[in-house]
């Protein structure tokens, strides 16, 4: 009599894991799905407005416009050689790619709750794709920091190129991770407790100002007190837009430890949010 054959499955899907697990080769092997998610997040984001992809360059220009009126002009608050529109539309620049990332993610459960009970996938699947979309926004939006750059740098008001501008990439990823991070976080808690969802865009905006967006590390300490000054200064986010600027103007503070820290920062809140990401996908739909 044969012995019944013993198969071999290619998944197998339970809701039984180790909390390490963190998936990295069923993602990799799920990586086409994830760019056609990639793709339809481009081409569905504005295809039904009426300024279509402009609106990628309005809000940071008008955002900038702002902020040089309100922090420059009636705050005082000077930028040394650099145009303060210039400085203030680099700070929004990099700081508009983490907030993308953040507040895209921070509602995955609740948004494609329909596709997650029909079908099987990586969940972190969707998360990652709003953070590889959104690198096209940011990409326009550098594109046109640069053309002002290069305007202002013919007037000398755009300080000088560092070779540390060679770290941007890491900048930026640093950026995605913990805007990935938190917006898992902030979206595996919000499948118990809804009205998280309407504190994530107040949340984005205080955490804005004391991330050094508008206003140099440097005045920091000079016009805050200590109380209050710390929690700035101990901000990886101010950090990492104090050192884009450096980079740019070379004006300001910057320190390579404190970007290899910030990194280490982001990847622990990237694998802690991915950690909790996959331990709520198992039983989220009990609660949505």
């Amino acid at each position: 009599m044969d012995k019944p054959q013993k198969h071999t499955w290619l998944f197998e899907i339970s809701s039984k894991s180790n909390v390490l697990d963190f998936k990295f080769k069923e993602i990799w092997q799920y990586r086409d799905l994830l760019m056609l998610f990639v793709r339809r997040d481009v081409v569905t984001l504005y295809k039904q407005t009426v300024l279509g992809p402009l609106w990628y360059l309005i809000q940071p220009l008008l955002t900038s416009v702002i902020f040089t009126l309100v922090f420059n002009g009636i705050a005082d608050i000077q930028t040394g050689t650099v145009n303060a529109f210039l400085f203030n539309l680099a700070g929004i620049t990099i700081w508009n790619y983490f907030a993308e990332c953040l507040k895209a993610t921070s509602d995955t459960f609740k948004k494609n709750e329909n596709i997650f009970g029909k079908v099987y996938f990586p969940r972190v699947i969707m998360p990652l794709s709003i953070t590889v979309s959104n690198l096209l926004k940011f990409g326009i939006q550098i594109l046109i920091f640069t053309a002002f750059y290069i305007f202002f740098a013919s007037q000398g008001k755009a300080g000088d190129l560092s070779p540390f501008l060679l770290l941007l990439p890491l900048i930026v990823l640093i950026m995605g991770l913990l805007g990935l991070g938190l917006g898992m976080i902030i979206s595996s808690m919000v499948t118990k407790y809804r009205d998280l969802t309407f504190l994530v865009q107040f949340g984005i905006q205080l955490m804005m100002y004391v991330s050094a967006v508008m206003y140099p590390m440097a005045i920091v300490t000079k016009k805050l007190p200590s109380y209050v000054s710390w929690i700035v200064e101990y901000n990886p986010l101010a950090r990492v837009i104090e050192s884009f600027r450096y980079m740019v103007f070379q004006q300001g503070e910057f320190s390579l430890q404190y970007i290899f820290i910030t990194l280490g920062i982001s990847i622990v809140v990237f694998l802690f949010g991915l950690i909790i990401f996959n331990k709520t996908e198992r039983n989220f739909i009990d609660t949505v």
